[in-house]
């Protein structure tokens, strides 16, 4: 059968084997796992038949633990099941999996490992989750590529069904998981091939059923629970022989040459690196480029963990290997190291001329690993005494545990083009680089991949897309630091981050921008200007917002940018780029209208048409950086904050963190991004206004506010700060009104506009409004003037300050004004207990805190446990305040039964 090639990401792989074996999927999403669940879930409802010649029945359980006990049940009554999980999600089924695989239960847990929340959530993937479910009794195989998920996906199948041990087949959380990569799609006739009907017919004959009873799961006592957990170590056994068989039969159908591990390097190696997961693909990579320069260096990629085979490792470990370095994605603190760095000790005690073994642990929370750093871990294993307990990918200033990078290398296949998209949450720039490389994928000869970098401000953030197209296979599982092309999808990032960092000589940077001739040269930074004219740069612009706006696309510039990005690269013939992109717009939005196609078809051709060649001046290479006047900030918003936001967490050192060991954050920092990310905010006009505060309760981002100004006040008011007289009674005479915008930290989402009954504001582009900034400044300096009116009221409620404010939540966010305004109603007493969800990424993501405090320093203390025990972790923080304060109680009134001076008395009489 011939091979079909489709681009697709990891999680789709395992979701197309998975549907092949599976009966019934018991399924609860959780980031990153959730795509694989929704596949499930759209193939059935559209009819798509597994290998028994049904549909598979999908079950969306209301918890994680829920999912995992539907699983057992299922397996027990005789369906193949299977589920998708990961982090706390994997965590919560692990009562579970000790039961399914007691019982000898062929299921199937597809997992993209993520990290675990500890001192703070991360969605990202490690392998901490996974290491979790060592001692469960199920079988652990890893893939470290999207191509390896598709083909041991199988394998966990087959293996499961034969040997009767449930399996987990895991892989990098959004590393291999949410990375799109043009793979060979495995075919189910030929899967069909490979399956054990009998093993299957003797699963469903050992089911409950009352033609033929059985009980399972008694309870047993001492005398005898031992020897029958000893009895399945036969099936144990044979695992790994079974799985090899099954590697054999799948490298027989591919071409692609699988084993519980496979080596690749010298075959006289004398330095070996353990690894699995997505760094395999960097490390092979890097040995690649080391063996070039004449060095013994080799790689075993571990692929079955559970159960460690003794036997299949030694058969690929080169005899001559002298030094040993252990990665794991993983930390266990406390223990001697981390568990796959144990696994290898273990395996060479006792034994003689054993090689010198050290691990390192990387990665954690997908940070980046990249080949330089595991040529620090080989060059490691050069010196005298090798550190061992280190890490990589960076700076541990504090314990010393990390290796220095001393070399930077690029070992990326000669003739691989590699693209950096700069967009902004919601513009569609992700999904139209994921379109591009299906198109570039599946229409060419081109490898292709594509990874996408998010931060955690949901629809309004950055995203950084990293696409590489090539004629050879591209196992470049690592962000692109060396680029041929560059766009910037959104204008106010040229002021805010490092875009043409990596940009090589000779390379190519698009801009959308609103900014022509003389406005292009007065707005664009000077360190850009330098490095255009200096490195040769091609440079390109286009008014993508206006061309959106003019055809009624709003804020979605996708196409416009993607059509134009198809013109410069020349991957792909430009008319054959644009008749597939048009095709894909039929298949994606035909079913929205003949007008939604039309727009989104002109859009192309507006993308093609409406580029600007710039004509770089050589005036730029002398380009003088405009000075800033540095205001006065606290450290951590200078050593923690701001090099985050410009996208340099990466280079922060551990020392930064400490005394934040607890994961503990300072309240109102998000006060000192001023992202500048709307194209509109809103402009003030005074006439019309007629006080109601209704703008500034539907905010979802405090951006619009009420302010009362007294004489004193109104005296230092700014040139240009127009106020009225302030109405309300009495309470208000002698004071002045104004409603002011924060044109730095509104989103633009226009909800004031359509609350405001007096038509008192309106639309203006920022550019317009930058003046508001210091008007901004100054407004905040007037006192709060919140006892005028019931805090009860709309209007009343706004004139108490927020303590939420500019948060990263979508603009228009529906969730945001109702803890606003609870804030401004409670805030200085307030304790959260939040769920992990919507409202913890906008509530609490590192390092921008939207909660802030009074005057006074008072403010909402919020933590975040995990997801399903909120009310259970919020019920405990009541039960401890209660408790403390009755014993508060006890000593005051202790203290007023002693003959004191009732002035000292009266306060405590009062609290109490």
């Amino acid at each position: 059968m011939a091979k079909r090639m489709q681009s697709m990401d990891g999680n789709t792989a395992a979701a197309h084997v998975a549907y092949a074996f599976t009966d019934v999927a018991a399924i609860f999403p959780i980031t990153p796992s959730s795509p694989m669940a929704e596949f499930i879930d759209a193939w059935a409802a559209n009819g798509r038949k597994n290998l028994f010649g049904q549909t598979v029945k999908v079950v969306e359980m209301q918890s994680e633990g829920g999912a995992s006990g539907a699983v057992h049940g299922s397996l027990a009554a005789g369906a193949l099941t299977t589920t998708f999980t990961a982090s706390q999600g994997l965590l919560l089924m692990i009562p579970n999996m000790y039961k399914i695989a007691g019982e000898l239960l062929p299921g199937v847990f597809h997992v993209s490992a993520r990290a675990v929340a500890g001192h703070a959530l991360s969605i990202f993937g490690d392998h901490t989750d996974v290491m979790a479910t060592r001692q469960t009794g199920f079988a652990l195989l890893a893939s470290g590529g999207v191509q390896e998920v598709m083909d041991l996906a199988a394998i966990a199948h087959l293996s499961a069904i034969k040997s009767r041990i449930p399996f987990l087949h895991f892989f990098d959380g959004f590393r291999t998981s949410h990375e799109i990569q043009k793979i060979e799609v495995l075919d189910y006739e030929d899967l069909g091939k490979l399956l054990d009907i009998e093993a299957v017919k003797t699963f469903r004959r050992n089911a409950l059923n009352p033609e033929h009873p059985v009980i399972r799961g008694t309870a047993q006592n001492p005398d005898i629970y031992f020897q029958a957990k000893e009895s399945a170590n036969r099936f144990y056994e044979v695992v790994p022989d079974v799985v090899a068989e099954y590697m054999k039969e799948i490298s027989k159908l591919t071409g692609r040459e699988y084993k519980p591990f496979n080596y690749y390097g010298a075959p006289d190696a004398e330095h070996v690196i353990i690894a699995m997961g997505s760094v395999t693909d960097t490390a092979e990579e890097t040995v690649d480029y080391l063996l070039s320069k004449g060095e013994k260096v080799g790689l075993i990629k571990v692929h079955l963990y559970r159960p460690f085979s003794a036997k299949y490792f030694f058969d690929v470990l080169p005899k001559t290997v002298k030094r040993i370095a252990v990665l794991d994605r993983s930390k266990e603190p406390g223990a001697l190291g981390e568990p796959l760095y144990e696994d290898v000790k273990a395996l060479f005690y006792g034994k003689e001329n054993a090689p010198l073994i050290v691990g390192g642990r990387y990665g954690l929370g997908s940070k980046d690993t990249t080949p330089s750093q595991i040529k620090a871990v080989f060059d490691n294993l050069k010196v005298e005494n090798p550190k061992d307990h280190f890490t990589i990918g960076i700076v541990d200033d504090v314990t010393g545990t990390s290796l220095e990078v001393k070399e930077v290398i690029h070992t990326t296949p000669e003739g691989t083009i590699r693209c950096k998209f700069w967009g902004f949450g919601s513009d569609g720039t992700v999904g139209a680089n994921k379109n591009a490389i299906k198109i570039i994928g599946d229409n060419t000869d081109y490898y292709a991949q594509g990874y996408f970098a998010y931060d955690s401000k949901k629809s309004g953030g950055v995203t950084i897309s990293h696409l590489r197209f090539g004629k050879k296979p591209i196992k470049s599982t690592y962000l692109i630091d060396e680029a041929d092309f560059v766009a910037c999808h959104k204008q106010s990032y040229v002021h805010q981050y490092d875009l043409l960092k990596g940009l090589k000589k000779g390379g190519t940077f698009l801009l959308n921008t609103n900014w022509e001739g003389k406005e292009l040269e007065k707005n664009l930074p000077a360190n850009m200007k330098r490095y255009i004219a200096e490195n040769d740069i091609h440079f390109y612009t286009i008014n993508a917002t206006k061309i959106a706006k003019e055809i009624g696309l709003g804020g979605r510039i996708n196409m416009i940018m993607q059509a134009a990005f198809f013109k410069l690269i020349n991957v792909m013939d430009i008319d054959q780029a644009v008749d597939l992109l048009k095709k894909a717009v039929i298949k994606t939005y035909g079913k929205k209208g003949e007008d939604i196609v039309k727009m989104n078809h002109e859009a192309i051709d507006k993308g093609i048409s409406s580029l600007v060649k710039i004509d770089v001046p050589d005036s730029w290479k002398n380009a003088v950086d405009e000075k800033v006047e540095e205001k006065e900030k606290p450290e951590f918003i200078k050593k923690i904050l701001e090099p985050m936001n410009k996208q340099e967490g990466d280079d922060l050192p551990v020392s930064a963190f400490v005394g934040r060991e607890d994961g503990s954050f300072p309240l109102g920092t998000a006060a000192y991004e001023k992202r500048g990310v709307a194209v509109e905010v809103p402009e003030w006009i005074a006439d019309k206004c007629i006080q109601c505060n209704q703008c500034s309760f539907v905010c979802p981002h405090s951006a619009i506010r009420p302010f009362l100004l007294n004489e004193e006040e109104m005296a230092k008011a700014p040139e240009g700060y127009s106020t009225k007289k302030a109405i309300g009674g009495k309470k208000f005479e002698g004071l002045q009104f104004r409603i002011q915008v924060s044109v730095l930290d509104c989103t633009g989402c226009g909800n004031c506009i359509d609350v405001c009954p007096s038509d008192a504001l309106v639309m203006k582009p920022i550019e317009t409004q930058m003046d508001e900034a210091k008007n901004w400044e100054f407004s905040e300096t007037i006192s709060e003037k919140k006892d005028l009116l019931p805090l009860t009221t709309v209007k009343g409620s706004q004139f108490s300050k927020p303590l939420f404010e500019f948060s990263g939540a979508c603009a228009g966010c529906g969730e945001t004004p109702y803890i606003k305004v609870a804030t401004q109603l409670y805030g200085d007493r307030m304790i959260i207990a939040n769920a992990t969800g919507c409202s913890s990424i906008w509530g609490a993501s590192a390092p921008s805190i939207p909660y802030t405090t009074n005057a006074e320093g008072k403010g909402p203390a919020w933590a975040n446990s995990l997801f399903e025990d909120n009310a259970e972790y919020g019920f405990g923080m009541a039960i401890a305040v209660k408790h403390i304060r009755e014993r508060i109680a006890e000593l005051m009134n202790e203290l007023l039964s002693f003959d004191l001076p009732e002035d000292i008395k009266a306060p405590f009489q009062e609290w109490l």
